[in-house]
């Protein structure tokens, strides 16, 4: 079993940053995948930005130069710094884990950015 624990959510002003972390415990295999997902109102969860056990990150074209993810192996976190937030941000973000070809998923933080 596999949990995944999410935490930094909240409100901030459009320009503003926030920061999400992630932690992951139970039975996790490498190498792995961790990711972040964001699903908005009437939306689609969409990938945010995504980083392997070793390797480049990945991120939306939509976040590439404002967002960064981190991750810590020994302790099976991974971070989301986003800076320069925009309306557009808000949403719920979900920490997401990735391994033999299964997906497990954080309950999910609330980002709002107002304008």
């Amino acid at each position: 079993q596999v949990q995944l624990v999410e935490s930094g959510g909240g409100l901030v002003q459009a320009g503003g940053s926030l920061r999400l972390s992630c932690a992951a415990s139970g039975t996790i295999f490498s190498p792995n995948s961790m990711a972040w997902f964001r699903q908005a109102p009437g939306k689609q969860r969409e990938l945010v930005a995504s980083i392997p056990s070793t390797g480049r990150p990945n991120y939306a074209d939509s976040v590439k130069g404002r967002f960064t993810i981190s991750r810590d192996n020994a302790k099976n976190t991974v971070l989301l710094q986003m800076n320069s937030l925009e309306s557009e941000d808000t949403a719920v973000y979900y920490c997401n884990i990735n391994f033999f070809g299964r997906n497990y998923w954080g309950q999910g933080t609330q980002v709002t950015v107002s304008s």
